[in-house]
């Protein structure tokens, strides 16, 4: 399955058609790591025409209002497509009390409350966040530190992918974005990145 993420950039080329066709061809799933426009996100599942699943960054304080057309908000919940387990977690660590914010404890406790629907699809394949998890891809200021729950996470579940956003960084090549712990392949989703699973 072919996949696209985006995450905290717009980027409008990804809107072209070339030749009548999607700009990037192939695309089965897109997954939106957060803080992007809502309209955004209907714009590519409106383009692409494949389920597109997303979690909420910190700056996303519209999407009550005005939610993204034919997409699935996975916040908390397990979503399986195909064979393809995927779970998300909207957010980042709490730094001034704004929408999408959480504490180290808040966050834990969000995935504590998961383990058994983990349990019971024998894990998972994809995790979906915004935030990075801790002393992978993250920074040491308050609002871009990752959460210690995600390494936790991986290290007991052992997911193909954890796909965030929240940190901005421009890459010269794909391989930058991506840092392996254990098994598990931790990607910085910003702007937008191509796998297949």
């Amino acid at each position: 399955m072919k996949i696209l993420s985006v995450a905290d950039c717009v980027e409008k080329e990804l809107l072209d058609e070339i030749g009548g066709a999607p700009a990037i061809g192939g695309v089965e799933l897109i997954l939106s790591c957060g803080d992007l426009p809502p309209e955004y996100l209907t714009a590519l599942h409106d383009r692409y025409r494949v389920p597109l699943l997303y979690v909420l960054g910190n700056h996303d304080i519209r999407y009550a209002r005005t939610p993204p057309r034919g997409c699935l908000h996975i916040d908390r919940r397990l979503f399986q497509l195909g064979t393809t387990k995927i779970i998300g977690f909207s957010g980042s660590r709490w730094y001034n009390g704004n929408a999408n914010q959480y504490t180290e404890e808040e966050m834990a406790g969000f995935v504590r409350k998961m383990r058994f629907q983990l349990w019971r699809s024998k894990g998972v394949d994809l995790v979906v966040t915004h935030a990075p998890p801790r002393h992978v891809h993250d920074a040491e200021d308050r609002c871009h530190r990752g959460f210690r729950c995600f390494r936790r996470l991986i290290d007991k579940y052992r997911p193909r992918y954890f796909i965030h956003g929240h940190i901005h960084a421009l890459f010269t090549d794909d391989s930058q974005r991506i840092t392996v712990v254990n098994s598990t392949s931790v990607v910085n989703s910003y702007g937008h990145f191509v796998f297949e699973v």
